[in-house]
C-alpha cells in the first residue's frame, strides 16, 4: 500500500439531494426547516433549504474512510468552519492536502475544504487528524 506524504493531495466532486438532506433531519432529530421546507427557507436570507453543516462536512469522513487513506483510518480529531451555506443540487468539491506526518505515530494532519465549483470558494474548512498503520 502507497505511503501518504507531506504535500500529497486528494479531490472528490460531490453534490447533496433534497432526499439526503430529509434523511439525514430524520436521523440526526434537526427537523430545522431552514434544512427541510422550501417555503420557510424561500423566507430566509439564503432563499432556498440548505444542507446540515455536518451533512455537508461528512464528505471529510467519506474519503477518509472510504478512499484516502482509505479502509484502516482511524479519524481522531477535526476542526472545521462552516464560511458559506451548503446548496442541495449544487456541484462541490472537496479538497485534501497533508500537512504533517508523523510516521513513527503512523498519523497525518489533513487540511479539508469543501469548496463550491462555480465560484471556488470555501464554504467549509479545517483540518482532521488520522491514524493509518500502513499509509502514515
Amino acid at each position: 500500500m502507497e505511503k501518504i506524504n507531506k504535500g500529497d493531495c486528494f479531490e472528490l466532486d460531490t453534490r447533496f439531494t433534497q432526499a439526503q438532506v430529509n434523511a439525514f433531519a430524520d436521523c440526526s432529530l434537526d427537523n430545522n426547516p431552514i434544512h427541510v421546507n422550501e417555503e420557510y427557507a424561500a423566507k430566509t436570507p439564503f432563499g432556498r433549504p440548505i444542507v446540515h453543516g455536518f451533512l455537508a462536512a461528512s464528505v471529510f469522513s467519506r474519503v477518509f474512510g472510504t478512499k484516502w487513506p482509505g479502509e484502516g483510518t482511524i479519524y481522531m480529531s477535526q476542526q472545521m468552519s462552516f464560511r458559506a451555506p451548503v446548496f442541495v443540487e449544487h456541484d462541490y468539491v472537496a479538497r485534501f492536502e497533508v500537512l504533517e506526518v508523523d510516521t513513527q505515530k503512523h498519523r497525518g494532519i489533513i487540511k479539508c475544504s469543501l469548496v463550491d465549483k462555480a465560484n471556488d470558494k470555501e464554504v467549509i474548512t479545517g483540518e482532521a487528524k488520522l491514524m493509518h498503520t500502513e499509509r502514515f
